[in-house]
């Protein structure tokens, strides 16, 4: 049975919730190592009023604070920080297999004088690897070839050599079979009426791909307000929302985020911190399940 190190995120939200009430079924399929300390994790139990589990095993991350429930803090933040860090480690060191996530606050993070804004952001820096941010479920992924940045930015990056790399790499990180590429603009362009960059960069850098690969596995570009009308397939967005509107309208509670194109797995839920229902005990636990159930069936590239 495969071990995973689970990093427990920004403890006033719902992440320690969901990993206690989905211990008893995740354990069944991998063995999960929480990296938190004993002291912190009967504190946010006691006020959730869930038992620990006697075999909720812990990997000791130091730090002690106040539990906020809801709340942004800088101690929360700062926490969720080094939790993340041990699970890197612990994978680092080939003491587990793969690691999952649970959601941390951006806010948080930066309050607390840390200079990344995610997950996806460490893990490039650690591995000096560009990390594929990947979100979905079986029925539909979604990778995005820009994340975090504004709209303005985003044309400015979607250029063939930068599209034909993330393209062979994001290949070499799954075992898809099709995937359709998103055009920039609306109508994906309509020919150039409604912009270039599909005759101008998408398309040569599909054709090149998948020259490169020996194969079609690259299509489009398609046309972004039609591409998930059935509600299934493999797909890159060109920008953040473009990918994850639709994907969370029609995949919300069972979605995860994969980073692609890494020495190590890791997986995560696919949903914030929920401050408004932290320690309500509303948490659903699906996407951390799903999340789980992910590293069953992949392998890192190691």
């Amino acid at each position: 049975m495969q071990k995973v190190a689970v990093s427990i995120g920004d403890l006033n939200g719902v992440g320690i919730e969901i990993a206690l009430k989905a211990h008893n079924i995740i354990k069944q399929w991998v063995n999960p190592v929480y990296c938190i300390n004993e002291k912190i994790l009967k504190q946010a139990a006691k006020l959730l009023n869930i038992p620990i589990p006697d075999d909720f095993v812990t990997f000791d991350v130091e730090g002690d604070f106040k539990i906020k429930p809801g709340i942004v803090d800088a101690d929360a933040g700062k926490y969720s920080f080094e939790s993340f860090m041990t699970a890197i480690n612990l994978a680092k060191d080939k003491k587990v297999d793969a690691i999952t996530t649970l959601p941390i606050n951006k806010e948080s993070w930066m309050r607390a004088g840390i200079k990344y804004k995610g997950h996806t952001e460490v893990l490039r820096d650690v591995f000096k690897k560009d990390a594929i941010m990947m979100l979905g479920c079986e029925e539909m992924y979604v990778a995005l070839f820009t994340e975090h940045i504004p709209l303005k930015n985003v044309a400015d990056r979607v250029k063939k050599d930068n599209l034909i790399k993330f393209f062979i790499d994001f290949h070499k990180s799954t075992n898809f079979h099709k995937v359709g590429v998103l055009g920039l603009n609306p109508h994906a362009g309509d020919g150039g009426v409604l912009g270039d960059e599909e005759i101008n960069e998408i398309i040569p850098a599909i054709n090149e791909a998948n020259k490169i690969l020996d194969k079609e596995f690259y299509y489009g570009p398609l046309v972004p307000d039609t591409a998930f009308c059935s509600r299934k397939g493999r797909f890159i967005a060109m920008y953040h929302d473009q990918g994850l509107a639709p994907l969370k309208a029609l995949y919300f509670d069972e979605s995860i985020n994969v980073s692609l194109n890494l020495p190590i797995l890791r997986t995560s839920v696919d949903h914030g911190t929920a401050f408004d229902i932290a320690y309500k005990g509303k948490a659903n636990t699906k996407s951390y399940e799903n999340a789980i159930k992910y590293v069953l069936n992949h392998k890192t590239l190691m």
